[in-house]
């Protein structure tokens, strides 16, 4: 694939990845979740201040490994990658006690519902625009595999929504796990462990903010202290923890992998019709975060 639909595809999944990533932190998701027995919270026991059951919380983990079944922590540490093993084990596979994998899937999907007709309109499953974004997503997913990616794969046995707005929220989801995944794949070639991949992403400047990236993936500042000085054995961190012209160029290469591997979704779709979905999908993101989809304070440069 040339470099520009390489480039038309990472701005694909950036605009539809609001779509999908504001599930983790609408105060609907914790009312779904809490109503069905999880635990609320997140960032350990701080919250969200948002409402949302936000990253480090029972409901993130529960709400993102349902559709595997049952799972226990090993496998959601391995799928997830960047939390604290020990995090993942105080909710895993305790929440399956309070609430069985079908009714977290099916308490996600009204989570997801009510998030979008609040931030986006209460009409719009009739949104002309949303329909034709779910029917481009929809196609672009017919290109993504299942081998070693195994998030993406639980998430493509779910059936459907008929509903357009959660048609297109499912294959959001579908497109961000299939890159999810293979992003994980590029992580692990390239020599970053979870939190060493949580560091240098944040050095970036790009993503979470760095306090929310480590308290909401469950590492003390122990842990990240040390993970720095790994990185700086590595020639990857500089004594301020700024990333060296080693460490840009390992991101640079990874980011470029996570884009090749992620590609074929978009090169299936066609450039015209990835574009017109990029365009659909952003309008719809820009609304939602308008209208406060996502907290403050955890993305570097806000959202």
């Amino acid at each position: 694939m040339g470099r520009m639909m390489l480039t038309a595809a990472r701005h694909c999944n950036g605009a539809l990845n609001p779509l999908h990533s504001l599930i983790y932190f609408v105060p609907e998701t914790e009312r779904e979740f809490t109503a069905i027995g999880l635990e609320p919270g997140g960032m350990e026991s701080g919250g969200m201040g948002s409402g949302g059951m936000g990253p480090g919380g029972m409901g993130y983990f529960a709400g993102r490994a349902a559709a595997m079944g049952a799972v226990g922590a090993g496998a959601v540490t391995a799928t997830f990658y960047n939390f604290s093993p020990a995090l993942i084990a105080r909710h895993l596979p305790r929440a399956w006690q309070a609430a069985a994998p079908a009714a977290v899937v099916a308490a996600r999907w009204r989570a997801a519902g009510a998030a979008l007709e609040r931030l986006l309109g209460a009409d719009i499953a009739q949104d002309p625009e949303v329909a034709e974004a779910a029917a481009l997503a929809a196609t672009a997913t017919e290109a993504c595999t299942s081998a070693g990616r195994p998030l993406y794969a639980a998430h493509a046995d779910l059936a459907v929504p008929p509903q357009p707005h959660l048609a297109l929220w499912h294959a959001a989801t579908l497109l961000r796990e299939h890159r999810g995944d293979g992003h994980i794949a590029a992580l692990a070639a390239h020599g970053l462990d979870g939190i060493e991949s949580l560091v240098t992403h944040t050095a970036t400047g790009k993503g979470f903010v760095p306090e929310f990236a480590r308290a909401s993936r469950g590492w003390s500042r122990e842990e990240w202290s040390a993970a720095c000085d790994r990185l700086r054995e590595r020639g990857l961190l500089d004594a301020g923890g700024a990333l060296t012209a080693a460490g840009t160029e390992l991101r640079r290469d990874l980011e470029q992998m996570t884009d090749r591997l992620a590609a074929d979704p978009y090169r299936h779709l066609g450039e015209d019709a990835t574009a017109r979905l990029t365009g659909i999908g952003g309008r719809l993101s820009r609304t939602a975060i308008a209208h406060g989809a996502f907290p403050g304070g955890v993305f570097a440069g806000g959202r």
